[in-house]
């Protein structure tokens, strides 16, 4: 099982789609998790709403801190938060400069969406 880490600022957005998306394309094959380097302890209604629209309840995710994670990961994915994500060790590292989706309108939210689930696709093939 593949161990993977998606880490953003507040942990309400983008991480906890990545992690979602990990969960529905890699199954029981890959052992997803998302947490913030300053959690906002919830998770954005538009996320909850946009991942519904696919079948996903993301009511289930609770936004965490990274300390609340630990382990050895095969991959860990910054969010495109910058200098704000500190540095996780992990066999494999990436960053994903995507735009905080949560001033975005509808559109825009969904092309974020579907953009995060284009890109951990990538990322399960390869790992």
């Amino acid at each position: 099982m593949k161990r993977v880490l998606f880490v953003c600022v507040e942990n309400s957005n983008r991480s906890q789609m990545a992690e979602a998306f990990a969960r529905l394309h890699g199954g029981d094959a890959v052992e997803a998790l998302s947490a913030g380097s300053a959690p906002s302890g919830r998770i954005n209604p538009k996320a909850v709403r946009f991942m519904a629209e696919l079948g996903y309840d993301l009511t289930r995710h609770a936004s965490k801190s990274l300390d609340d994670v630990g382990g050895e990961f095969d991959a860990v994915v910054t969010m495109g938060c910058g200098d704000q994500c500190p540095w996780v060790p992990a066999k494999r590292r990436e960053d994903w400069n995507l735009p905080d989706p949560k001033h975005l309108d509808d559109d825009g939210y969904r092309a974020v969406r579907d953009e995060i689930s284009a890109r951990v696709r990538q990322l399960l093939t390869e790992l």
